[in-house]
C-alpha cells in the first residue's frame, strides 16, 4: 500500500469512527433529551395519543388526564390545584407548554421518554393504547394541606423535609394558583389565564419555596454560624463574647442592635448558647468576625448554599458571597447583608443538623410506576455530605431547643414534644416590610420532620411583625400534621 493509500485509508476509518461515535451518542447518550426537547414536533404529536400519567401524592391523583373531544385527545385535570400548583406546575398542549414535574418528567409522563421505549413496542404488537408512567412523589397530604392552610393568605413558602432521607414532605408557595385555567385547550383562553397569572404581584407562578426573589435568612442563620463556630473547636456553646447594647461595624461607621434595642441579657458578656436562644444579633456579628468570612463561607457551602438543587425541580442557589470584609461579614453574622436562602436552603440547613450533622440531596419523587403498576424508576436517598460532626448538632439543637422552650422561639412550642427551633425577623431596604422566618425540627430527640418558613412582605404588618408571631405558628401546624399522621 502506497503512502497516500494509508492516509487516506487512516483519514477514512477516522471518519467512520466519528460518524460512529457521533450517531450513537444521538441514539443512546442523548435520546431522551432530544426526544424531549421543544423543537421537536414529531414527539410532540406522538404523545397526543398517549393519554398522559398521573401525579399521585400520598395515593392521591393530583394530575390526571380525562379523554377530550378535540385534536389533543386528553385533557388534564389537577385536583385541590392552588395547594399543589407549586410542585405539578401546568401542561398544556395548545401552548406547547409545561411548568413543575409535569416539565421536569415529561418524558416519563407522557410515555415519550426512553424509559417508555418498551412500552411503545408492547403497544405496537397487542395493539393497545399506551398510557404515560405515573409519578409518586414524597409529599405527604396532610403536611401540605397544614402548610397551605396555614399560610392562607400571607405571601411566603414552606419546604418540610424528612432529615434523614432528604424525602420533601411539603412544598407550598403561596399565592397559589387553579393550573386547570391554563391546561385548557384553547390556546387563546389560556394564553390569557397565564397573562393574567403573570401580571399579578405577587406572581402566583413564582415557586417561593425553591426560587423567586431570594430573602436575607436573617436570625435563621445564627445557627449555622453557630456551627461554623464549635466545628473550629476553639469556641464552645459556654464561649463568651462582649455584650454591649450597639455595635459599630468594623471599619464603618454604622451600628446594629438588638431587636429588644438592649444587650443580650443582663451580664457583660453573653454565652454563644444564649445569644442562639435569646436570637441576639450583636454577639453573632462579633462571632461572625472573629471567625471570618471564610470561615462561615465553609459551612455555608457544606450545607448546600452556592449549589443549585434538582428535587426534579431545579432551585436557585442560596447565596453566601466569598471575599467579604469584616462589615459584611458581622452583618451575615445574623443573617443579613449578602447573604441570601431558599426556604429549601433553610429547611437543609434544620435537617443536617437534625440528621447528626449529614445532610441529604433533597428529593420530591419516590417512583416512577408503570402501565402495570410495576415500579419503573425508584428514586434513592443520597448524601449531599458531612457538614458537621454530630457533637456539633447536638450543641446547636440544644440551643435551637431552649430557643422555643423560653427563647426567641416560643410560637413553635408543641405541648408535650421537644421542637428544636429558630426564628429569623429580616430586615429589607428602607421601609420596605421585613421577611419573617423560621426553621427548625421535631422531636429534638428523634427527629421526623425539618421544616423551613418564610412570610414575605412582612406578613401585610410592614415591619411590626416577627418570625415568632408569624413563621413559627406556620410550622408548628405542619410539624404536628407530620407527627400525627
Amino acid at each position: 500500500m502506497t503512502k497516500e493509500l494509508r492516509r487516506l485509508s487512516i483519514v477514512m476509518l477516522f471518519m467512520f469512527l466519528s460518524l460512529f461515535a457521533a450517531t450513537s451518542w444521538i441514539q443512546v447518550v442523548a435520546a431522551d433529551e432530544l426526544g424531549q426537547a421543544d423543537r421537536n414536533t414529531r414527539s410532540l404529536l406522538d404523545s397526543y395519543e398517549i393519554q398522559r400519567g398521573s401525579i399521585i401524592a400520598d395515593g392521591v391523583q393530583i394530575a390526571y388526564s380525562v379523554a377530550s373531544e378535540d385534536e389533543f385527545q386528553y385533557q388534564r385535570i389537577y385536583t385541590d390545584s392552588p395547594m399543589w400548583s407549586s410542585v405539578t406546575g401546568f401542561f398544556n398542549p395548545a401552548l406547547q407548554s409545561s411548568t413543575g414535574i409535569e416539565n421536569a418528567l415529561n418524558g416519563d409522563l407522557s410515555g415519550t421518554g426512553a424509559s417508555a421505549f418498551l412500552a411503545e413496542i408492547e403497544r405496537i404488537v397487542s395493539g393497545q393504547p399506551q398510557t404515560g408512567f405515573s409519578v409518586e412523589l414524597t409529599l405527604d397530604a396532610a403536611a401540605q394541606q397544614a402548610a397551605y392552610e396555614a399560610l392562607g393568605d400571607l405571601q411566603g413558602a414552606v419546604v418540610a423535609i424528612e432529615p434523614a432521607t432528604g424525602r420533601i414532605l411539603a412544598m407550598v408557595s403561596t399565592p397559589g394558583y387553579d393550573a386547570n385555567a391554563v391546561a385548557v385547550h384553547s390556546g387563546s383562553q389560556a394564553e390569557a389565564a397565564y397573562d393574567a397569572l403573570d401580571a399579578l404581584k405577587p406572581n402566583p407562578l413564582q415557586n417561593r419555596a425553591i426560587a423567586g426573589n431570594l430573602n436575607p435568612p436573617g436570625s435563621t442563620f445564627k445557627v449555622l454560624v453557630a456551627a461554623a463556630a464549635y466545628a473550629t473547636g476553639e469556641w464552645t456553646p459556654e464561649s463568651t463574647l462582649p455584650n454591649p447594647a450597639r455595635y459599630t461595624l468594623p471599619g464603618s461607621s454604622s451600628q446594629v442592635s438588638n431587636a429588644t434595642g438592649g444587650t443580650c441579657g443582663s451580664g457583660s458578656t453573653v454565652t454563644i448558647a444564649d445569644a442562639v436562644r435569646l436570637s441576639c444579633n450583636i454577639p453573632m456579628a462579633e462571632l461572625a468576625v472573629e471567625l471570618g468570612d471564610a470561615t462561615i463561607f465553609e459551612m455555608a457551602e457544606k450545607f448546600g448554599f452556592n449549589q443549585r438543587f434538582s428535587t426534579p425541580l431545579e432551585s436557585t442557589a442560596s447565596r453566601y458571597p466569598r471575599g467579604l470584609d469584616d462589615a459584611q461579614t458581622a452583618l451575615t453574622g445574623f443573617g443579613q447583608g449578602q447573604v441570601t436562602a431558599t426556604p429549601l436552603q433553610m429547611a437543609m440547613v434544620s435537617a443536617g443538623i437534625a440528621n447528626d450533622g449529614v445532610v441529604m440531596n433533597p428529593r420530591l419523587v419516590d417512583a416512577v410506576i408503570g402501565n402495570d403498576l410495576s415500579v419503573v424508576r425508584q428514586y434513592e436517598n443520597s448524601e449531599f455530605g458531612r457538614a458537621t460532626e454530630a457533637d456539633v448538632a447536638d450543641d446547636v439543637t440544644d440551643a435551637m431547643t431552649a430557643s422555643v422552650a423560653d427563647g426567641a422561639a416560643t410560637g413553635a412550642r408543641i405541648d408535650g414534644i421537644d421542637v428544636a427551633g429558630k426564628t429569623g425577623t429580616a430586615e429589607n431596604d428602607g421601609d420596605e416590610p421585613y421577611t419573617l422566618w423560621f426553621t427548625g425540627f421535631a422531636p429534638a430527640d428523634n427527629p421526623q420532620v425539618a421544616v423551613a418558613v418564610v412570610v414575605e412582605d412582612g406578613g401585610g404588618m410592614g415591619q411590626s411583625g416577627s418570625g415568632d408571631t408569624l413563621a413559627a405558628p406556620i410550622a408548628k401546624k405542619v410539624i404536628e400534621a407530620v407527627l400525627n399522621r
